[in-house]
């Protein structure tokens, strides 16, 4: 089953993606506001507006993901635009606090429809040796999106307000949902029964208390009972459901899945550079702000160049992954990361220096993020039987967010302590780091290249062999 448009499907499911994670970042800038317009709620109550959609999302990526293969990838995806609106526009006119959370929760469980069902669809329009590069600007286009956050987000609230934040999703959900209905084609995983219904509950309720627990250090109370308890029981949770998956006939996810390799170094490499790369957007907004003393909106204007470099890396590191490989797109990409972040760890001041130091390391942080995240989108499922695409794209994101979600907390609690310019650079080396380890997951992919088998036909799931 495909389609003669496969422009239009990558436009649909790449602007999809892009929404999913662009309202992950865009409400950074926009909190000062959003404290002034429920100046009777605490900061604890509306930090939940940011933790809400990062917990939720992270929580129902992989039963949504699964969802998808059973119930139809084309179905999953309108129903989850469709939310994505009706959620936006709540969070556009939430009266209160508590119905603005309310909204961001449904928000984040739309997302969670969109981004595993968008690769699924996305698979199917291309012959196999385009879907590489096709992949690889579907991959990127998180990282773009997270990083397009604050400069959009500010420009939005200084000429429109906090509201216009959410709004701003009304026209571009309008314009996908009306191009998916006409383009998209159905299609299911072949073979996917209903799954282990306790399998569903102990996933998703260890991965939000994980999530939740990650959320609750950031100001830098690891220790206490509010943070451990949660991340505790989110890992025995976890742990369980991996113990279950093994004695049930129809788990969540296959436990095969993780025995290829391309799929679990992929893994691995979303969490650890996402862990980073999540960071390095926060940091360096912050840094701008706090020690170089940047308006708000300058600030987020002069991060800029970093998504115009992704979305260059992406398509680069599409076309690399189609003929050499994922590994080929995921190690010189984590490189030129790593060089970034040295650059600000080695060369940034206390004295403003944007276009000698700040500009330079940015276009590298770019550039690696393209090839990065499309050297994995690709690696995530290169090896996987198509009656899982959905679920293993998911279990890739879910990854993904929890590593975010770590980054960020990691980061704000360092900077509760001292958010000086010794505090800075000693993250940035941290970022460094997780950009070297991502070097390994890329190496550990191997040659794998963007799926070649008919789809919809499903394969029996096995271990690779070493390269």
């Amino acid at each position: 089953m495909g389609t003669q448009r496969p422009g239009a499907v990558l436009a649909v499911c790449s602007l999809a993606t892009f929404l999913a994670f662009l309202d992950v970042t865009i409400l950074n800038i926009a909190f000062p506001a959003i404290s002034r317009s429920f100046d009777s709620a605490s900061l604890a109550d509306l930090s939940w507006v940011f933790s809400a959609y990062n917990v939720v999302f992270a929580a129902l990526l992989i039963p949504a993901g699964r969802a998808a293969d059973l119930y139809g990838r084309r179905r999953v995806f309108v129903t989850g635009l469709a939310l994505f609106a009706v959620a936006s526009a709540a969070c556009a006119f939430a009266p209160t606090a508590a119905l603005l959370v309310g909204a961001r929760v449904l928000q984040a469980a739309a997302a969670a429809m969109l981004v595993p069902a968008s690769l699924a669809l996305l698979l199917p329009a291309f012959p196999p040796e385009r879907r590489g590069a096709a992949i690889g600007t579907w991959g990127a286009m998180g990282g773009i999106a997270a990083a397009t956050g604050p400069a959009l987000g500010g420009l939005l609230v200084e000429v429109f307000g906090w509201r216009a934040v959410f709004l701003v999703n009304l026209p571009i959900v309008a314009l996908t949902l009306v191009i998916a209905l006409r383009v998209l084609a159905e299609s299911r995983g072949e073979g996917v029964g209903l799954p282990d219904a306790l399998s569903v509950l102990l996933l998703g309720s260890g991965v939000a208390l994980v999530s939740l627990g990650i959320v609750s250090g950031e100001g830098g109370s690891w220790v206490a009972s509010a943070t451990l308890a949660p991340l505790v029981g989110g890992v025995v949770l976890v742990a369980l459901f991996a113990w279950r998956g093994r004695r049930v006939p129809n788990p969540l996810v296959a436990p095969e899945l993780f025995a290829v390799r391309s799929f679990s170094a992929a893994v691995l490499g979303y969490l650890v550079f996402s862990g980073g790369f999540y960071a390095l957007l926060l940091s360096n907004v912050l840094f701008m702000t706090g020690v170089w003393a940047y308006p708000t909106l300058l600030a987020g204007v002069a991060v800029t160049p970093g998504p115009i470099m992704a979305a260059v890396g992406s398509t680069v590191g599409g076309r690399i992954s189609d003929r050499f490989g994922a590994r080929a797109s995921i190690v010189p990409g984590a490189l030129l990361f790593a060089l970034g972040c040295l650059l600000f760890a080695t060369r940034v001041g206390p004295e403003p220096a944007y276009l000698a130091v700040f500009l330079p390391a940015t276009l590298l942080n770019g550039a690696g993020v393209g090839l990065v995240y499309s050297g994995l989108a690709t690696a995530s499922v290169a090896r996987l039987p198509a009656a899982h695409f959905a679920t293993g794209s998911a279990v890739g994101t879910c990854a993904r967010q929890i590593g975010a979600v770590l980054g960020i907390a990691v980061l704000l609690s360092a900077l509760a302590g001292s958010a000086e310019l010794g505090t800075f650079r000693a993250g940035w080396w941290v970022m460094t780091a997780t950009a070297l380890l991502t070097v390994g997951c890329g190496l550990a992919v191997g040659r794998t290249r963007a799926p070649a088998l008919t789809i919809p036909a499903p394969r029996p799931v096995v271990a690779e062999e070493p390269t």
